[in-house]
């Protein structure tokens, strides 16, 4: 990708403050089951492979869930920062 593509980019991304709030929330939404499934794995199943997978699927969850809400969470703060820091309009 070009800088000024890369640059439009960001800028288009930090003018969608609802969309980055939803990629938040979801990605909450998943870091919580996941968290859920492994603590449930851990204190109320005996080892077996299905607490394996179990908490597999939580470790997963919990995962997609971090980078889904970190991904939201810098859209939300730091592309706003930019979006200040790189406005082309003029003030008057």
């Amino acid at each position: 990708m070009k800088p000024g593509r890369i640059r439009r980019w960001l800028l288009a991304r930090a003018d969608k403050p609802r969309q980055n709030l939803s990629l938040l929330l979801a990605g909450f939404g998943l870091f919580a089951p996941g968290l859920g499934l492994v603590l449930l794995a851990e204190r109320l199943l005996q080892d077996s492979w299905q607490r394996e997978l179990l908490a597999l699927l939580g470790l997963i969850l919990v995962g997609t869930g971090s980078i889904l809400a970190a991904f939201g969470y810098l859209c939300l703060s730091l592309l706003r920062l930019y979006r200040f820091l790189n406005d082309d309009r003029t003030h008057d």
